[in-house]
């Protein structure tokens, strides 16, 4: 079944970290409505960072039950732990630290000082078996049911850490892989895999500025996932793409069925 693919024109970058996070509370407490808990999925980048911290100034985040809330990452930077720029330090900078998180339920990728040394394949490894671990057989994937997943797309076209033309874009059986020769530093990385991407309800892609926009303009077009990542990346209910009006530009205005002033 193919799923529902919305496109949301936001007037600039900061109204759209507020609209995504605002968007965010709502399909978190509708999840815990429905099953006790949820599950998201963070990305790192400009936008992702400032949906966090959006978050974390609106009242409105103590609608969501954080204790009954799991936590984790699309990709990580290979990085020693509490390393600035590692994705989860950034997060937990933004809006973790400052929510009632239970540290159990925050799933960080291992650090390159961490229980696996600079083994990142090993490192990739533990963090496939405890998406596993936290999976439910109705689930019927390797990784959980994750409410939202949410990955920022690079002006070429990437997505977690999964580059154009490079191998882990042709993975079909792993979930998480170790990332050598990143095009964009560090060259070492962990991600998600396209299998666990699109396990997801809801795949949010979120992209601000002009230099994105003939990205955009592709993926929403037809390319193929090899050339642009991003454009391989759907949920099993809906795949959203949440973009500020300099990101959208190149778009065909018949793709755009919502937008805010």
């Amino acid at each position: 079944m193919t799923s529902a693919r919305v496109v949301v024109v936001h007037r600039d970058a900061t109204l759209l970290a507020a609209a995504a996070a605002a968007r965010l509370v709502t399909r978190l407490v509708d999840g815990q409505a429905a099953r006790g808990h949820a599950h998201v999925v963070l990305t790192g980048g400009g936008v992702g960072t400032a949906t966090l911290a959006a978050l974390a100034a609106t009242p409105s985040r103590d609608a969501v039950d954080w204790t009954a809330l799991d936590v984790w990452w699309g990709d990580e930077r290979f990085l020693p732990a509490g390393h600035p720029d590692r994705n989860a330090t950034q997060a937990r900078a933004a809006l973790l630290d400052a929510v009632p998180l239970p540290p159990g339920r925050i799933h960080e990728m291992a650090p390159s000082d961490g229980p696996y040394g600079d083994d990142v394949d090993a490192a990739a490894r533990a963090y496939a078996d405890e998406l596993a671990a936290a999976a439910r057989p109705e689930d019927h994937a390797d990784v959980p049911w994750f409410d939202v997943l949410m990955l920022g797309v690079g002006p070429d076209g990437h997505i977690a850490s999964l580059f154009p033309d490079q191998p882990g874009l042709h993975e079909t059986e792993r979930t998480v892989i170790g990332v050598r020769g990143s095009p964009k530093p560090p060259p070492i990385r962990i991600s998600l895999t396209l299998p666990a991407i699109n396990a997801a309800a809801e795949v949010w892609l979120l992209a601000a500025g002009a230099e994105k926009a003939p990205t955009v303009e592709l993926a929403l077009s037809g390319a193929g996932q090899l050339a642009v990542p991003a454009a391989g990346a759907t949920g099993r209910s809906s795949t959203l793409w949440l973009l500020d009006r300099a990101a959208a530009r190149k778009l065909d205005p018949a793709l755009v069925r919502a937008s805010s002033p």
